[in-house]
C-alpha cells in the first residue's frame, strides 16, 4: 500500500466531529469513529483535532496506557508531511518523545514488579501479523494459542468478532442492548405484582424453626426492603462472577477452558467495542435465569424468596445497561457515570486484574481489587 502524506493544512481542514484528524509524533490519525467512544468525552478529542496529541497522551494529567497507544494504531492513515522551518520543532519533539520512552520503560518495570497489571511476559504483538486468522471464526482458534493466550486477549483491537460457523447459533450469541429490558421487564412487573399481591394476603410467614408456632409474618410494606436486598445482592453476585468466573485465568495447556474463557469474556476484552456482544443475548441469559429462580424457590419458597429474586433480576437489566452505556455513552464530565466509564476503561485497558465492579466499585474496597487513585482522580 502506498505511503500518504498530508501537510498541516490538509490535517487542519479536518476539526469536527465528523471527520476528525489528530497527529502523534509525525503520523496522522483519523479517529472520527471513535470519539463518541472516548472515555474522557467526545469534546475533550474535537478540541485538539488537527494537531499533535503527544503531549496530552503522555500527560500530565493523564497518561494513556500501552495499549491506549497500540489502539490508536487502527486509525493510521499517513504520515506529517514536513515542511520549511519544522526541523528545530521535529528536534525538540523527537527530544520530548524520548524522554517520555523512557519514563514508560521505568513505569512498565515498577508495574510488572508489583503484578498490578497483566503478565510480565506481555509483549506487544503486531496486528497487521495478529495470532489469528480474522476470517475465519475465533472460538476455535484461541486455544491453540496456549501461553500467548492471556498475551493476546487483553490487546484490544476495534473491529467485530465471529465465534462460530454456524450462522443460527452465531445469531444466537449476539444480541442488540435494547433486547435486554425488552425481555427482562416484563418479567419484573409480573413477579413484583405477583409477590405484592401475594404478600398483601397475609399468609406469607418466614419459619425460624421447623414449626409455624415460631415464624415471623411478611406484609406486604417488606417487599420494596426484598426487592433492595435482591438489588444488593446482585452487587455482589456481578462481582464474583466477573471476577472468579470471567476472569479466571485457564491453564495454557488447557485447550477448552481457553475456549470457555474467550466465549465467556475473553472476547469481550479483545473486542470491546463489539456492540452486538455487550449485553448478554437473552437466549442463555434465561437459562441461567432459571437456575437462579430455582434456587430462591428451593432455598426460600414462596413470595418471600421470589421477592428477592425479582430484585435481583432488576439488578442484572440495570447492570447490563449501565456496562452497555459504559462502553458507548458519553455521561456529562464529572458526574457518577462519567467516573464509572474511565473506571471501567482503566480496567480493559491496563488493569485487567483490578476494578471488577461494573456497576459500581462498592465491591473493590472488601475484596482489595480497587484501581489505585482512579476514583478521584477522574472525578475532576
Amino acid at each position: 500500500m502506498e505511503q500518504r502524506y498530508f501537510s498541516v493544512a490538509e490535517v487542519q481542514e479536518h476539526t469536527t466531529a465528523e471527520s476528525c484528524w489528530i497527529v502523534h509524533g509525525r503520523r496522522v490519525y483519523d479517529v472520527s469513529t471513535f470519539i463518541q467512544r472516548h472515555p474522557g468525552g467526545e469534546q475533550m478529542i474535537v478540541q485538539r483535532a488537527g494537531r499533535d496529541v503527544s503531549r496530552d497522551m503522555e500527560g500530565p494529567p493523564h497518561r494513556h496506557s500501552s495499549n491506549a497507544q497500540r489502539w490508536l494504531q487502527q486509525y493510521y492513515i499517513g504520515e506529517l508531511r514536513q515542511e520549511e522551518g519544522e526541523e528545530d520543532e521535529e528536534e525538540e519533539e523527537e527530544e520530548f518523545r524520548q524522554k517520555q520512552k523512557a519514563v514508560r520503560e521505568r513505569r512498565s518495570t515498577a508495574k510488572q514488579a508489583s503484578n498490578l497489571v497483566m503478565d510480565a511476559r506481555c509483549k506487544s504483538v503486531d496486528p497487521d501479523n495478529d495470532l489469528v486468522d480474522w476470517n475465519k471464526p475465533l472460538l476455535w482458534q484461541v486455544g491453540h494459542l496456549r501461553e500467548k493466550y492471556e498475551e493476546w486477549v487483553h490487546q484490544p483491537v476495534d473491529r467485530p468478532i465471529r465465534l462460530f460457523y454456524s450462522d443460527l447459533v452465531e445469531a444466537c450469541s449476539k444480541t442488540a442492548w435494547y433486547m435486554v429490558p425488552l425481555v427482562w421487564t416484563p418479567v419484573v412487573i409480573f413477579f413484583s405484582w405477583y409477590c405484592y399481591t401475594e404478600l398483601a394476603q397475609g399468609n406469607t410467614r418466614l419459619l425460624t424453626s421447623f414449626t409455624t408456632e415460631y415464624s415471623i409474618p411478611i406484609h406486604k410494606y417488606c417487599f420494596p426492603v426484598l426487592f433492595l436486598l435482591g438489588m444488593f445482592l446482585w452487587s455482589l453476585v456481578e462481582y464474583l462472577i466477573h471476577r472468579f468466573i470471567f476472569h479466571m485465568k485457564p491453564p495454557a495447556s488447557n485447550y477448552y477452558l481457553i475456549t470457555l474463557h474467550f466465549m465467556l469474556h475473553g472476547q469481550h476484552h479483545k473486542s470491546p467495542f463489539d456492540g452486538s456482544r455487550l449485553v448478554f443475548p437473552p437466549v442463555p441469559a434465561s437459562f441461567v435465569v432459571g437456575l437462579f429462580f430455582a434456587a430462591f424457590h428451593l432455598l426460600a419458597p414462596g413470595a418471600f424468596g421470589k421477592s428477592i429474586f425479582v430484585g435481583g433480576l432488576c439488578g442484572y437489566v440495570i447492570y447490563d445497561m449501565i456496562h452497555y452505556y459504559l462502553h458507548y455513552g458519553s455521561p456529562k464530565k464529572g458526574s457518577y457515570l462519567y467516573v464509572l466509564k474511565a473506571y471501567h476503561v482503566k480496567h480493559h485497558f491496563e488493569h485487567q486484574k483490578l476494578g471488577f465492579g461494573i456497576t459500581s466499585w462498592m465491591w473493590d474496597y472488601p475484596f482489595q481489587t480497587l484501581i489505585p487513585e482512579e476514583i478521584f482522580e477522574k472525578s475532576h
